[in-house]
C-alpha cells in the first residue's frame, strides 16, 4: 500500500469523510468534513466513492510527498496548491508521479481546503467512519491532527487516469453563501417576534472562539421573551442555540448531542457546507424560509451533485 509523508502539517489538518451517522443516541456526534460538498466533489473527480476519506486543512495548508504515483484533486477554499513548486488548478483531477510534493499555503478565501486522493486515505474506521473526532481523540489518524513526519497510507487502486474538472456552472451554484437560510427551531415560539426579526435583520460576526463543535457569533443579543428553563434534549447539526448572553451559537460537526439552551432556528441542510468555509471575523446574515422550501433546495442540490453536468471530462 502506498502512502504520503507529511512534510508540513499546516495549522490543523485531519482525516475526514462524511461522518458517522446514527450514534447520537449514545453521545457520539457525526463529525466528518466541515464542507462535505467539497469532499464529495473531490472524490468524484478522482474516481472514489463519495464518502472516501480525504485530508481537511484549516486556514493554513500543509505539504505532502507521495511515495508512489497518485491521482489527486484539491477542492474547497483556495489555499494556492502547487506541485513541486508549479501552481496546480483547483477542482481538477491531477496525475502526479512518485516523489512529487503537493504544497498548500494560507487561505486566500474560505476556511478549509481538501486533498482528495484516488483510493482514499486508509485508516482504521471507528464506528464505520474514518473521520477524526478531535474532542474525543478517536477516529482518523491516531485520533489527532497530522504532524510533521507522519506517514499516512492511501488505499490501493488500479483504474486508469481520466482528467475531470468541476464545471464552471456547478462551481458557481455551489459557492459558499454569506446569507445563511434557516427554518424555525423547536423553541422559536419562546422568542418574541422582535427577537426573531433581530436574528434575520442583523449582521453577525464569527467569533475567534469558534471551532468544529460550534460557531459562536457576535452581534446584537437575541433575547428570550421571558425567563424560561428547558429540559436538556437532543440537538441537530446546524441548530442555532441562544444562551443567556443572547449571542447565538450554531452547533457544528463535532457538536454535543444534547443541549439545554433554546434553539431559535436551524440552518438548512443545503447551506451547511457554507458554515464550513466561514473564517474568524467573517460576517453573515440569516434568512428565514419555510421547511418546504428548505426541502426543495436540498433536493435540487443533491440532483446537481448526482448529475452528469457536474464534471467535465
Amino acid at each position: 500500500m502506498s502512502a504520503l509523508v507529511v512534510e508540513a502539517p499546516g495549522l490543523f489538518t485531519t482525516v475526514q469523510d462524511l461522518g458517522r451517522e446514527g450514534f447520537g443516541p449514545i453521545g457520539v456526534s457525526a463529525s466528518g468534513a466541515a464542507d462535505p460538498i467539497s469532499v464529495r466533489i473531490g472524490n468524484r473527480l478522482v474516481g472514489n466513492p463519495k464518502g472516501a476519506a480525504a485530508l481537511e486543512m484549516t486556514l493554513v495548508g500543509g505539504a505532502f510527498t507521495f511515495e508512489r504515483a497518485a491521482v489527486i484533486a484539491a477542492t474547497g477554499a483556495d489555499f494556492g496548491p502547487s506541485l513541486d513548486g508549479v501552481a496546480m488548478p483547483m477542482w481538477t483531477s491531477i496525475e502526479i508521479r512518485e516523489g512529487e510534493t503537493v504544497r498548500f499555503v494560507a487561505s486566500s478565501s474560505g476556511a478549509r481546503a481538501y486533498l482528495c486522493i484516488r483510493g482514499g486515505i486508509a485508516v482504521e474506521p471507528f464506528l464505520g467512519s474514518a473521520s477524526t473526532h478531535v474532542l474525543s481523540g478517536l477516529g482518523g489518524f491516531e485520533g489527532r491532527a497530522l504532524r510533521k513526519g507522519d506517514r499516512v497510507e492511501v488505499g490501493a487502486t488500479n483504474s486508469l487516469f481520466r482528467k475531470r474538472s468541476l464545471s464552471a456552472k456547478a462551481l458557481e451554484r455551489l459557492q459558499p453563501r454569506k446569507v445563511i437560510r434557516v427554518t424555525d427551531g423547536p423553541q422559536s415560539d419562546w422568542f418574541a417576534e422582535s427577537a426573531r426579526k433581530a436574528l434575520c435583520g442583523n449582521t453577525f460576526r464569527m467569533s475567534e472562539q469558534s471551532n468544529r463543535l460550534g460557531i459562536r457569533l457576535e452581534g446584537p443579543p437575541i433575547q428570550l421573551e421571558a425567563s424560561r428553563e428547558m429540559i436538556t434534549e437532543g440537538v441537530s447539526l446546524g441548530a442555532i442555540q441562544v444562551p443567556p448572553s443572547g449571542q447565538p451559537i450554531i452547533l457544528f460537526v463535532e457538536q454535543q448531542t444534547t443541549g439545554g439552551y433554546p434553539k431559535i432556528a436551524n440552518v438548512i441542510s443545503a447551506d451547511l457546507h457554507s458554515l464550513g468555509q466561514l473564517r474568524p471575523r467573517d460576517e453573515i446574515r440569516f434568512e428565514r424560509i419555510e421547511m418546504s422550501e428548505a426541502r426543495s433546495l436540498l433536493i435540487q442540490q443533491e440532483a446537481l451533485l448526482a448529475s452528469k453536468e457536474l464534471v467535465q471530462e
